[in-house]
């Protein structure tokens, strides 16, 4: 292998190092970067809940569904078609033929172990993803059975692109601490190379893969390196280091664009941002403060200056092109420094109030400039925030245990958003708020059990409706985000934000 010690400036090497295929073709072997900003912390498949890692599992491991942003619609991955029987029972029929990179066959029963291992096993942190399901029968070789606790008819969205599929036989003989390290096989189209968590993730496709013969163009290495500083992705994008820059902030959009090397590739996300109060502490246990909060923070004014526009404001839990958007959701919340003002005497607060608001740091676009821009429209409104900046695997893992009571953050992925409201705001769903309704969560009950799409987007709209006026979290904007892309390479920005090899093409 040549290796090269230095950036070399003829962007047609910069993503091709030279080797020779195992096959001994000769063909030099292609590898691209990927600047990402999520953590990669654990070599457990279900270890944790973050979309970068159900990316990468997905590929290597092969998830049942995934959805197609071009066709609108779920599609077969593992699974090539499913029914539903009844209220409470999806069928799920395999490809057939489907094979581990050891070469030995994927059945239903790797299916029903793998669900039984999320939902089971202390270290997984994706029982969400199969919550709805009470059960996983194999009927046969190719053909598995899922009850659902009640009916649910937005399943698909709980499991696409999120719930892979592991080697029972390899969990079996080996245990999940040797199994998950030494010999993580799957049957997606690229196979596990190398993790340094903390650090980068490295797959290698598999040729013979019959999805990855569709695009013989695809990387044969795809490499996930975490650079959580916009300067250094960028900076990194046009040495010829990295192929694709996510998530570049628009005061550095012109210096991509006005490279030789590069380009942008830009994508309304479906990406919510929020902040958070928990009502388990004070004083966000108190509506009335939400609200404030809710009225104190001027949207149009930050999406205008900081993010220049690039960001869709949030009127509820969602936006336009998402399942059950409506227009018409009220409450809506107008900047209202007054009304804010008012609230905050209300609540108890004559005085203001301290509390403690903490951010991530460079996780999403100028997070921590946004949250800086914040304190002081809060503290305008008498709640008086020092702001917190921990690093991010360290903010990520207390929010999951529900031990930040005031935070920013995202929800990434939202196509039906059922999921995403059981998980922060359904009684029993994720610690990551606290927040408890048992209004709410009869209709969030009511709108999984609904299959007729026109009664259950009403239901939808009438538990939106209520999370916003009861306003446990406060919808911001969703970004429209750019990723900076070498011309070495022809990439498109998925609205989920995922970054799969079969969807980049290698300009050779």
């Amino acid at each position: 292998m040549t290796r090269f010690n230095k950036p070399i400036a003829c962007a047609a090497i910069l993503v091709v190092f030279a080797a020779v295929g195992a096959s001994g073709s000769g063909l030099a072997q292609t590898r691209v970067t990927v600047g990402v900003t999520e953590t990669m912390e654990t070599f457990h498949p279900y270890g944790d809940s973050v979309a970068l890692l159900n990316t990468i599992w997905c590929q290597v491991n092969g998830c049942l569904v995934g959805y197609d942003f071009d066709k609108g619609d779920y599609v077969g991955l593992l699974a090539e078609r499913w029914e539903v029987k009844g209220a409470n029972t999806w069928i799920f029929h395999l490809r057939k033929n489907l094979r581990f990179h050891d070469g030995s066959p994927l059945t239903a029963a790797d299916v029903v172990h793998s669900y039984k291992r999320v939902s089971t096993d202390p270290l997984s942190k994706q029982g969400a993803n199969v919550a709805p399901i009470a059960s996983a029968e194999a009927l046969d070789a190719t053909t598995v059975k899922f009850t659902t606790k009640e009916a649910t008819a937005p399943l698909l969205e709980y499991i696409s692109d999120k719930f892979s599929i592991t080697s029972k036989a390899v969990y079996d003989k080996y245990g999940p601490e040797v199994g998950d390290r030494k010999f993580p096989i799957g049957a997606g189209p690229y196979k596990f190379k190398e993790l340094l968590p903390g650090q980068h993730f490295v797959i290698a496709k598999n040729p013979d893969h019959p999805e990855a013969k569709k695009n013989p163009q695809a990387p044969d290495e795809l490499v996930y390196r975490v650079m959580r500083e916009p300067e250094q992705r960028i900076t990194a994008l046009l040495n010829g280091e990295i192929q694709i820059a996510q998530f570049v902030p628009p005061h550095l959009r012109e210096r991509v664009e006005g490279h030789a090397n590069s380009k942008l590739t830009s994508v309304d996300s479906m990406e919510i941002m929020f902040l958070a109060m928990s009502p388990k502490t004070k004083p966000w246990d108190n509506k009335l403060m939400r609200q404030a909060v809710a009225y104190a923070i001027d949207r149009d004014a930050i999406i205008a200056t900081l993010l220049r526009g690039q960001a869709t404001r949030l009127d509820g839990p969602i936006g336009r092109g998402q399942y059950g958007f409506d227009a018409k959701l009220k409450p809506k919340y107008e900047f209202n420094l007054e009304k804010a003002r008012q609230l905050v005497k209300q609540a108890g607060y004559p005085n203001g109030v301290d509390v403690e608001f903490s951010t991530p740091v460079s996780r999403y676009t100028l997070d921590k400039q946004i949250s800086e821009a914040i304190v002081p429209m809060l503290n305008a409104a008498g709640i008086r925030a020092k702001l917190q900046t921990p690093e991010w695997a360290t903010l990520w893992a207390n929010v999951q245990q529900g031990k930040v009571p005031f935070y920013y953050m995202g929800r990434g992925g939202i196509i039906d958003p059922s999921p995403a409201l059981g998980q922060y705001f359904e009684t029993g769903g994720s610690p990551r708020i606290g927040y408890s309704n048992p209004q709410l969560d009869k209709l969030l009950a009511q709108e999984r059990q609904t299959f007729n799409a026109a009664k259950r987007k009403q239901v939808l709209a009438q538990a939106m409706s209520l999370i916003t006026e009861d306003a446990p979290a406060h919808f911001l904007w969703r970004h429209q985000l750019t990723d900076g892309v070498s011309k070495t390479i022809e990439y498109k920005a998925r609205p989920d934000l995922r970054v799969f090899g079969l969807n980049i093409k290698v300009l050779r």
